[in-house]
C-alpha cells in the first residue's frame, strides 16, 4: 500500500462475531526471548535441573491463578484450559525429556526447554485432526510461560496496547487471549487460527469479534490506520472512505436496536406469523450458562451437557456427585424441562479411569452410547443420577450417537429396571440424537423406543458429507447449512410425522435458517443462551406452512 489514504479490503474467516473500528496496532511477535543454545559445564548441570524445577512450580501456581480467573471472570468451562496447560507442564515424560537435554547437551535449562518443546510441538502440527494441531499453541503457550519463568521476564508483550485499539497479530495463544480481557480493546485480527482453537473459544466467550486467515494481514496492514471490523462477514477495510464509515456505523446501530428489541421481547411466547408456537431453549454445561438462558427467555434447556463433570476425573463420579453437580447447573431453570444428555465422551477424549484401546480413526469409533453400552455401569450411575433429579426437575433424557434402534433399547430397558427399582414414575421422557445419516433414515425403527427426536447438525453433517469438522484439510466440505442435511431433517419427519423434533446444534442457532428448519417440521430449537432473544425474533418472522403434528 503505498497511499495511506488508499482503501483495502481483506477477507478471512469469522472466528467471533462482532462489528467494531478502531486504530490497527501491529503486534510483530508475542515469543518469549529468543536465544541460541547456552552452554553449561558438567557441574552446572545439576543447577539447571534445580531452575528448571523452581520455574515449573512458578509457572503451575500461576496457571491454577488463571484458571480460577478464567472460572469466575469469563466461564467455567475454559477454566479447563490452564488446568491442561498446569498438567502439561508437570508431566513426567515431558520432564524427564527436558532434564535428559540439559544432561547430554550441556544445555541450560531455557535453551533445553526451547529445543524440547519444538519436537512435542512439531508432533501435534504432523497430526491430521484439527485437534491435535491446535495443541500444538498450548504446548507453545506454556513453553513460552517456562521460558519466561527462566529468563526472570515478567512484562506481557500486551501490556501496553492501546486502548480501543484493533489488534493485527500473526496468531494468539490461550493465555494471550485471557491477558486481553483485561484490556479494552475494539477486534483482534489474525493471520493464522482455526475457529475450533482455544483463542477462538476464549474470544467468542469475550465477546470480542476477531477474524482469521486474514492474508499477509502484518506485512499489509499500517500501524495506526484505521480499521473497519465486521467479524460476521469476515471482513475487515483498511482507511475506509467516509461514506464507508457511514454506512458500517449504520450496521452497528441496526444491530445494536434489533438486539436490544429482541431483548426486551425475550419473555414473549416465539410464535410464527401463521400461529405456530416454537419452543426455544438452550445449551447449557455449567450454572451460569443456566441462569443467563432463562434471563433471556428460554422455555427451558435443550441440551445440558454431562461431559464436564466427568473430565479430569481420576475415578469416575458416583450418584451423589453427578446429582449435586446437575441440580446445581440446572437451579435456574427448575420447573422448566430440562434435557439431560448422555455422557458423549469417546476415544478422541479419553477418560483417566478407563482404559481405551487405540482407535485409527476415533470419530468412527465408540463415542457416546456406543461406549455406555461397553462400560454398562457407567450408565447405570448416570441414569440413577438422572432419575434422582427427576423428583425435583422436569427431566427428559436425551442418547447421543445413535445409530441403531438397539442404542435407545438398551437405555430405556435400564431406565425402566432402575425406575423400578428406586420407585420413580413416571419414567423422564426418552429421546434420540439424530447425529448420523443411519439414525436419520432410521427413524421409524427408532420410534417405538423414543418420545423425541433432536438434530446434532453439527455431526450429522460431519457424517454424512465424510468430513472430520475438526480437520482444516476438509473443511470445504463441511456445509451444515447444505441441501443434503434439510433433506435428512425432511426424510425423518415425513418418516414419522407425529414425532416432536429438535435441533440442537449451531445450525438453530442461525437466524437465516430458521425458516427452512421450521418447514421440515422443527418445532424447538435450542441453542446458546446469548442466541436466545435473535433466534425467537427469527421464529416471529417465519412462517411454518403446516403445523407439525406433535405426540406427548
Amino acid at each position: 500500500m503505498t497511499d495511506k489514504a488508499q482503501t483495502l479490503i481483506l477477507e478471512g474467516i469469522p472466528v467471533s462475531p462482532g462489528l467494531a473500528e478502531g486504530a490497527i496496532h501491529l503486534q510483530h511477535t508475542l515469543l518469549g526471548p529468543i536465544d541460541t543454545p547456552e552452554p553449561v559445564g558438567q557441574g552446572g548441570v545439576e543447577e539447571e535441573f534445580s531452575r528448571l524445577d523452581a520455574a515449573t512450580a512458578s509457572i503451575s501456581n500461576d496457571l491454577l491463578a488463571l484458571a480460577t480467573r478464567v472460572e469466575k471472570e469469563i466461564d467455567t468451562r475454559l477454566s479447563g484450559v490452564f488446568e491442561a496447560h498446569q498438567l502439561m507442564a508437570n508431566d513426567p515424560s515431558l520432564r524427564e525429556e527436558l532434564r535428559r537435554e540439559i544432561a547430554e547437551n550441556l544445555i541450560s535449562a531455557g535453551s533445553a526447554v526451547k529445543t524440547v518443546f519444538l519436537r512435542w510441538e512439531k508432533r501435534f502440527l504432523l497430526m491430521e485432526s484439527q485437534i491435535a494441531r491446535d495443541k500444538s499453541d498450548d504446548m507453545h503457550d506454556v513453553a513460552i510461560r517456562l521460558r519466561n519463568a527462566l529468563a526472570g521476564i515478567t512484562v506481557h508483550p500486551l501490556d501496553r496496547i492501546p486502548h480501543g485499539c484493533v489488534l493485527a497479530v500473526s496468531r494468539l495463544l490461550p493465555s494471550d487471549t485471557v491477558f486481553l480481557a483485561s484490556r479494552s480493546i475494539a477486534a483482534v485480527l489474525l493471520e493464522h487460527g482455526s475457529v475450533a482453537s482455544h483463542a477462538a473459544l476464549f474470544a467468542r466467550e469475550m465477546g470480542l469479534p476477531c477474524i482469521s486467515k486474514l492474508p499477509n494481514l502484518l506485512s499489509t496492514a499500517s500501524n495506526g490506520a484505521w480499521a473497519l471490523v465486521d467479524a460476521d462477514t469476515g471482513t475487515v477495510t483498511f482507511h475506509p472512505r467516509e461514506q464507508q464509515k457511514e454506512i458500517f456505523r449504520k450496521k452497528v446501530e441496526d444491530k445494536e436496536r434489533s438486539y436490544a428489541y429482541a431483548r426486551e421481547r425475550a419473555a414473549i411466547p416465539a410464535t410464527t406469523k401463521d400461529g405456530i408456537t416454537v419452543s426455544v431453549l438452550a445449551n447449557v454445561c455449567c450454572n451460569e450458562d443456566t441462569k443467563k438462558a432463562m434471563l433471556n427467555g428460554a422455555k427451558g434447556v435443550g441440551l445440558y451437557r454431562m461431559e464436564q463433570a466427568y473430565l479430569g476425573c481420576v475415578m469416575p463420579p458416583g450418584t451423589d456427585e453427578l446429582l449435586n453437580e446437575m441440580r446445581w447447573t440446572l437451579e435456574a431453570a427448575k420447573g422448566r424441562p430440562v434435557i439431560v444428555r448422555l455422557l458423549d465422551i469417546g476415544a478422541d477424549k479419553p477418560l483417566p479411569f478407563i482404559r481405551f484401546l487405540a482407535e485409527s480413526n476415533p470419530s468412527l469409533g465408540r463415542r457416546g452410547i456406543r461406549l455406555l453400552r461397553e462400560y454398562p455401569e457407567l450408565l447405570k450411575t448416570h441414569l440413577r443420577a438422572v432419575l434422582e433429579l427427576s423428583r425435583e426437575f422436569d427431566v427428559r433424557v436425551l442418547v447421543p450417537m445413535v445409530t441403531l434402534p438397539e442404542d435407545v433399547a438398551v437405555v430405556k430397558k435400564c431406565l425402566t429396571e432402575l425406575g423400578a427399582e428406586l420407585d420413580i414414575s413416571p419414567l423422564p421422557r426418552l429421546g434420540a440424537m439424530i447425529e448420523t445419516p443411519a439414525a436419520a433414515l432410521s427413524a421409524r425403527k427408532l420410534a417405538p423406543h423414543v418420545d423425541f427426536l433432536s438434530f446434532g447438525t453439527n455431526d450429522l453433517t460431519q457424517y454424512a458429507f465424510a468430513a472430520d469438522r475438526e480437520n482444516a484439510a476438509v473443511e470445504q466440505y463441511f456445509d451444515d447449512a447444505s441441501d443434503v442435511i434439510f433433506r435428512l431433517m425432511q426424510a425423518t419427519h415425513e418418516d414419522v410425522p407425529e414425532m416432536p423434533l429438535s435441533v440442537c446444534g449451531e445450525l438453530a442457532g442461525r437466524p437465516e435458517h430458521i425458516p427452512r428448519l421450521l418447514q421440515c417440521g422443527i418445532r424447538t430449537l435450542s441453542v446458546a443462551p446469548a442466541l436466545v432473544p435473535m433466534v425467537k425474533e427469527a421464529i416471529r418472522k417465519s412462517t411454518c406452512g403446516k403445523p407439525a403434528n406433535k405426540r406427548g
